[in-house]
């Protein structure tokens, strides 16, 4: 595991990479709103996808780096992450982007122009909890990539039934039992870690045969 610093118009962001000893693409993922690098579904690829050939580079946005608790406003996520991304895709090997939640938004909204050639959705945030008039399906609809959303059926930012139908190149994989965070219940059926098992082998399936 190493880390870089990449400076950026929101300021410097970091990368942890990693990596895949043979590595056949990159996955650079981000975060949601008032998360980190800790989420449970990014901890669990990063230590899943490399030996499957998947480098895993986890991307702290400036305001993250620089210590704020939230994150500002959806361009400056933008400006954060893009630098990020070009870096990763002039590095000789296929670029995925993605992340949870908002993370997933930044993706899906600046994928097709820093050179990635997909981007995995974890936690799509389809709208604000109780406000389904407050779409943005379009974000994900118009990602001009093929694009993997992972959605809990017990979202309350949208489960997969809400979704609108998904063009080709498209495809969502339900995760049946937990939340926005794919925290499991404890009585649920699937436990906790067989639902991170779910999660990272659909993502790591879906990239290697994007790729």
């Amino acid at each position: 595991m190493t880390t870089e610093l990449v400076p950026t118009e929101a300021g410097d962001a970091r990368i942890t990479h990693h990596r895949a000893a043979a590595p056949k693409a990159v996955l650079a993922l981000g975060y949601g709103a008032g998360g980190g690098i800790a989420a449970r579904d990014l901890v669990a690829l990063a230590a899943a996808l490399p030996p499957r050939g998947i480098t895993v580079a986890l991307v702290e946005q400036p305001w993250r780096v620089a210590g704020k608790k939230l994150g500002p406003a959806p361009r400056t996520l933008d400006l954060g992450w893009t630098p990020v991304a070009e870096r990763l895709a002039g590095q000789g090997l296929p670029l995925v982007v993605g992340g949870r939640s908002a993370g997933a938004r930044v993706a899906c909204r600046t994928g097709a122009a820093t050179g990635a050639v997909g981007v995995v959705a974890l936690a799509f945030p389809l709208h604000p909890p109780g406000k389904p008039e407050k779409s943005r399906a379009e974000e994900l609809l118009e990602s001009a990539l093929p694009t993997l959303v992972v959605q809990s059926v017990a979202d309350p930012f949208g489960g997969p039934a809400e979704f609108p139908e998904l063009p080709a190149g498209h495809l969502m994989v339900s995760v049946p039992y937990g939340s926005h965070g794919f925290e499991v219940p404890k009585r649920a059926p699937m436990g906790q870690d067989e639902v991170l098992e779910l999660i990272c082998g659909a993502v790591g399936d879906w990239v290697l045969g994007l790729v």
